[in-house]
């Protein structure tokens, strides 16, 4: 091996290393900051009674109505998203030209690159005000139209997992199939859908992980107000909540430590939730 090839492979290495070890210490900071939340507050920062007043009176630092609106949408947006995506990744494999399905393949993933904050303003100015005129509401700003919004921005992460799935299922499987006689929505229905629902799953477990940390455009559009969420009422999540109040918040109060306390139960459900897509992705693999 070439001395260029040992620098660049050093150099490969350290940046890993050095990526590793930064989220180790953002999450050690997280970990250190909330530690006077659970000392001071306790569990009573989980309980359903107690509500989001940090500037009253008698402080209230209700965490539930953030963490359900967080859920909430992000379970209806990867819902939304695997329903629309999983066909599209289905038709870009066998109803379109290979050449013409690379491009929109190709223009698919440009999605993913697209500014939230650019997701966020197309929905305050059409979905939101659509919302306003023909379901009567009072702004348009609430659930469904985060969900929506959040919807397609995860599309790009779950078609483009599930046309990798896929192409990997039809080098197995498509030529034994049409052999056996499969007609081509048989083949789909029967074969190559039952052998890529590990992939699938896979899908909505890193398109879920995505979804919990989004903030600009769910934050233009889901209304901001700290109650448990219903689809056509506003909400609020832990990410919304975050860089609503971070920048206004005296350093070293309660209010602040609840914040990162907030923020440290989120990084260890997107922790769970991208082991489980990892593990879910070496299975099938492995198959």
């Amino acid at each position: 091996m070439k001395i260029k090839d040992y620098i660049v492979k050093g150099l490969i290495a350290l940046a890993a290393a050095g990526i590793a070890a930064l989220m180790l210490l953002m999450a050690l900071h997280i970990l250190t900051e909330s530690f006077p939340a659970f000392a001071q507050e306790g569990l009573d920062m989980f309980r359903t009674d107690t509500q989001w007043r940090p500037v009253s009176d008698k402080p209230q630092f209700g965490l539930l109505p953030a963490m359900a609106g967080t859920l909430y949408i992000s379970f209806a947006a990867v819902l939304l998203a695997l329903l629309l995506g999983v066909g599209c990744a289905f038709f870009l494999n066998f109803y379109v030209p290979d050449k013409l399905a690379k491009i929109l393949l190709a223009f698919i993933d440009l999605v993913a690159g697209i500014p939230s904050v650019i997701f966020g303003f197309i929905g305050l100015t059409v979905l939101v005000k659509w919302l306003a005129v023909h379901m009567h509401m009072a702004a348009g700003q609430c659930v469904l139209a985060a969900c929506i919004v959040l919807g397609i921005m995860l599309l790009p992460f779950v078609v483009s997992t599930c046309c990798e799935s896929i192409q990997n299922a039809r080098e197995h499987y498509e030529l034994a199939g049409y052999a056996l006689g499969f007609s081509k929505e048989m083949l789909i229905v029967k074969v190559i859908f039952p052998a890529i629902r590990p992939g699938i799953v896979a899908a909505a477990m890193m398109a879920f992980g995505r979804g919990l940390g989004e903030t600009m455009a769910v934050m233009m559009v889901v209304g901001n107000s700290p109650i448990y969420p219903a689809m056509m009422g506003r909400g609020q999540t832990i990410a919304a909540l975050t860089a609503l109040e971070m920048g206004s918040i005296e350093y070293g109060s309660t209010h602040l430590s609840v914040l990162y306390a907030a923020n440290a139960v989120l990084l260890v459900i997107l922790v769970l939730v991208m082991i489980c897509g990892r593990i879910l992705r070496r299975m099938e693999k492995d198959e």
